[in-house]
């Protein structure tokens, strides 16, 4: 058995969604111009709330706590997830390798919660 983490930074989630954000400000550094406050705004605070949702998932000392913040930030990742489908279908660029990056932190969340729910007292 692996040891358990002893910071946020620790979760492997937590660093895939991290660096998911780094890419988002990369590719939306790209967008027109007149996207700024549109959709670059928009997916960026989307992608910004993954992480971050982790990181205050982490402290919380209830079970039931720490599932919200992690199903918070499954909420910010699907937003993720539409906003680059909106961007690809507006020809703003390839999503597909962020797309796919949402598909495994969406996955592994999937799978923490799951974990939490066994191990965790109420």
């Amino acid at each position: 058995m692996s040891e358990p983490a002893r910071s946020f930074r620790d979760l492997v989630v937590w660093q895939k969604a991290h660096s998911f954000v780094v890419g988002i400000y990369k590719m939306t550094d790209a967008f027109p111009k007149t996207e700024i406050y549109g959709l670059t705004s928009q997916i960026r605070r989307a992608a910004v709330s993954v992480p971050a949702n982790i990181t205050e998932g982490f402290k919380k000392t209830g079970k039931a706590d720490k599932i919200r913040y992690y199903n918070i930030a499954q909420g910010s990742l699907e937003e993720c997830r539409y906003y680059l489908l909106l961007a690809k279908d507006l020809g703003y660029g390839d999503t597909s390798k962020l797309s796919d990056h949402a598909e495994e932190i969406s996955r592994l969340l999937t799978a923490y919660i799951g974990s939490l729910a066994k191990i965790l007292p109420k």
